[in-house]
């Protein structure tokens, strides 16, 4: 299928949606800015060339950045730690140079390709980590629908502030309006999702505030802003002992931010990239990041990250590239020049439901609840991703995450899927002997076990216990289906051996079949060349039973030649596909195919007999037997009594 080409009208949805963007990051730059204890103006200036650097470097077609919770709450902390007064002049010069030190360390990220790491982080870490990110924020956010301040800190800090801030003074109307802001925007979703509701609705707002001075209620407005650019800051480099002294205090924490702003862009773009089939560079990410929280050091501005609540918005209206970016770069330019008289008709409440509303349609809560049904552990990695974000912030969650999937994956390697095998009078290939319904049966005297991962030290206790434990003092072959097996360690090999040895010791044939050349050389660099030099170990399957002087039609134990006549590729597959489950499976299948054909029957009407008897034969006819002839209904014996009828008639009219 052939990809669908970048036209005009995505062109101007994706500079239209930039607009939107810029606009909806007017109070959530405005705010961020102020947790990081800088003059509101310069979320603004974060909020124009950071973005547009990103936008022209970034392999992303969908992510926005800007300036956001995490690394403005991190710097703030720092602030408060080092006794220094909000929007003062240390603060003025302190921040950016932390902004300087954050794109240094992300350089450095870029050089050591730390996006290799993002092999180890699995969809569910993903997916908790998000949703945490999500909730933290909107915990952040939610006081200012009541006329709050924005909180920061995890779970325990935010629940707490905002009840301080409830019982200090709940402004009603403030919470009406917001909480309708939220609803609307979740019902035009819902309904009508192509309907761009969030600019119609901060237009809105500001007219409701312009005509009808809401503020009169106590609804906040958002402050208003001077016009202009920003000025150029530069980090006194040039001053050694300056920058030195300054900076010293500074690389530890400013290390931490730049960590948190790779994890957390670098998953929540991951993840975006995910869902849409799109297909992104992680170390030009990396370098994107960097360039941009350099650029925007020289602006004066706190460091920059990816929003997780922009992008919502973003990917709910339909952007498709990066022209976006730099039309929402554009936007708040001409913004900043023309437009600031503007920003003071903002309605706070209406601005934040928006970031609130955007950051619920990131939960992956419908991911948490599929995993519950079919992976216990996924489950839990997810919940353990999203409560470490919550109560121990960005790194923590991270790190977590990751060490969990690593155990998960050791315990799933140590316990992998095995299998016997056995064959089918008349039919090619070899068979699971597990389910109880399958008409496979175990070859005579042989004992064929698939085993389905690396063998290494902390499964191949398994591996031998469950091959012992299947042969017995009349087995006299045993072949190892070692296609699954990619890699053997030193136990393995070692293990290995001694198995060959006993096997050989009890007069029993041993062979390991199916597997990669790689493992044949592991086998050799650990000391078990042996089971290559004495053909232990054989290509194929066939291989190692033709040596050991069994060819087909293989002797099977057991009496299946009656079912195994009527057997179908169809019916391997269902067993194949469904296990246990198949024989239920195909009987659902065959009574719906009986209630339509006699639906059409008792109504009279023409049944295309030929297309009905090809579906059934291959659901019903080649499952009929005197075991499954008490559980298929009457409707089911009535279907097949039909076919015999009409077939019967075409007969006679013949």
């Amino acid at each position: 299928m052939a990809e669908k080409v970048y036209g005009k009208k995505d062109f101007l949805q994706d500079v239209s949606i930039g607009v939107i963007i810029a606009l909806v990051s007017i109070p959530i730059s405005m705010g961020y800015a102020s947790v990081a204890g800088l003059p509101v103006v310069y979320g603004l200036y974060g909020s124009l060339l950071p973005i547009a650097v990103f936008g022209l470097l970034s392999s992303s077609p969908r992510f926005v950045f800007g300036v956001d919770a995490a690394p403005a709450a991190l710097v703030g902390a720092l602030l408060s730690s080092f006794g220094i007064a909000f929007e003062s002049v240390d603060a003025l010069s302190i921040v950016p140079l932390v902004t300087f030190l954050v794109s240094l360390w992300l350089f450095v990220f870029f050089l050591l390709r730390a996006d290799r790491l993002l092999k180890f982080i699995s969809e569910p870490v993903m997916g908790g980590f998000i949703t945490g990110i999500g909730t933290t924020i909107i915990l952040m956010q939610f006081p200012k629908l009541f006329g709050g301040t924005a909180g920061t800190g995890e779970v325990v800090e935010l629940i707490e502030h905002i009840v301080h801030e409830a019982r200090a003074g709940l402004n009603v109307p403030s919470f009406v309006l917001g909480l309708l802001t939220v609803a609307v925007i979740l019902t035009c979703k819902k309904f009508v999702p192509s309907l761009p509701v969030q600019p119609l609705l901060m237009f809105a707002g500001a007219g409701i505030a312009f005509f009808f001075h809401i503020e009169r209620f106590g609804i906040k407005m958002l402050p208003p802003v001077d016009a202009g650019l920003p000025h150029l800051f530069l980090p006194p480099v040039a001053e050694g002992a300056l920058f030195f002294n300054n900076a010293k205090g500074l690389v530890v924490p400013s290390f931490s931010i730049a960590v948190v702003i790779l994890s957390e862009t670098l998953l929540a773009t991951s993840n975006i990239a995910l869902k849409k089939g799109d297909r992104i560079n992680a170390r030009r990410e990396i370098l994107a990041y960097s360039l941009g929280n350099f650029v925007s050091a020289l602006t004066g501005s706190c460091p920059v990250n990816g929003s997780v609540s922009r992008t919502g918005i973003a990917n709910q209206l339909g952007v498709k590239s990066q022209v976006m970016s730099l039309s929402a770069a554009f936007a708040m330019l001409l913004i900043l020049l023309f437009a600031t008289g503007f920003i003071s008709y903002l309605p706070v409440p209406v601005l934040t439901a928006i970031v609130i509303a955007a950051l619920i349609g990131t939960f992956e809560f419908s991911l948490a609840y599929k995993l519950r049904k079919v992976d216990t552990a996924e489950f839990f990695i997810f919940y353990a991703a999203f409560f470490s974000v919550l109560f121990f912030g960005t790194v923590y969650g991270v790190v977590v995450g990751v060490f969990l999937s690593f155990i998960t994956f050791i315990i799933r390697q140590s316990k992998p899927a095995t299998d016997f095998m056995g064959a089918i009078p008349g039919k090619q290939g070899y068979y699971s002997l597990r389910n109880k319904d399958s008409v496979a049966s175990p070859i005579k005297d042989t004992v064929i076990y698939r085993f389905c991962a690396p063998l290494f030290y902390a499964n191949v206790g398994l591996f031998c216990s469950e091959l012992e434990g299947a042969v017995t003092e009349k087995t006299r072959i045993v072949v190892v289906d070692a296609s699954g097996i990619s890699s053997v360690d030193a136990t393995a090999a070692e293990r290995l051996l001694l198995l060959y040895r006993k096997f050989k010791e009890e007069g029993k044939k041993f062979y390991i079949a199916g597997h990669t050349v790689a493992v044949n050389d592991q086998l050799r660099a650990f000391g078990a060349g042996l089971l290559i030099l004495e053909r232990v170990v054989r290509p194929r399957l066939a291989f190692a039973l033709a040596d050991a002087g069994l060819q087909r039609p293989f002797p099977v134990e057991g009496h299946y030649e009656h079912k195994s006549a009527s057997y179908s590729k169809q019916m391997m597959e269902f067993e194949w596909a469904f296990g246990s489950d198949a024989k239920r499976i195909l009987l659902e299948i065959a009574h719906k195919i009986c209630r339509r054909g006699e639906a059409v029957y008792d109504d009279g009407r023409t049944i295309d007999m030929q297309e009905l008897r090809r579906e059934a034969s291959a659901y019903v006819l080649d499952f009929w037997d005197e075991e499954t002839e008490e559980e298929l209904s009457g409707i089911t014996k009535r279907l097949l009594r039909m076919i015999e009828d009409e077939e019967s008639s075409c007969c006679k009219g013949g």
